[in-house]
């Protein structure tokens, strides 16, 4: 119980620092436009490269996954909304692999 209540608070506290860090170190407004614009991305970035390789291994099949992934790129493309996206890569994989 020791182990698990130490492992507790050591993820507490890593979590506080990582969010308390940015406010202490960044209060006063950032003048810099290349901090800034890196500061902006960065959430989409690292959203991206968490979700690709899920992508690609979600169905079993790299074929479909890749299929499902340019079907959901194309409806992205033509400014669809997210639902519309993401149920037509399902059904694209889905009918797919009922073809296969």
């Amino acid at each position: 119980m020791n182990k698990i209540l130490m492992a507790v608070f050591l993820m507490a506290v890593v979590t506080y620092f990582t969010r308390m860090l940015p406010i202490v170190l960044f209060r006063n407004k950032l003048n810099s436009q290349f901090i800034r614009s890196f500061l902006y991305y960065t959430p989409f970035a690292v959203l991206g490269a968490m979700t690709f390789p899920s992508i690609l291994y979600s169905t079993g099949n790299l074929f479909t996954a890749i299929i499902g992934l340019g079907v959901a790129l194309l409806l992205a493309y033509f400014e669809q909304g997210l639902m519309k996206v993401a149920l037509g890569a399902i059904l694209a994989v889905f009918l797919l692999e009922l073809w296969l």
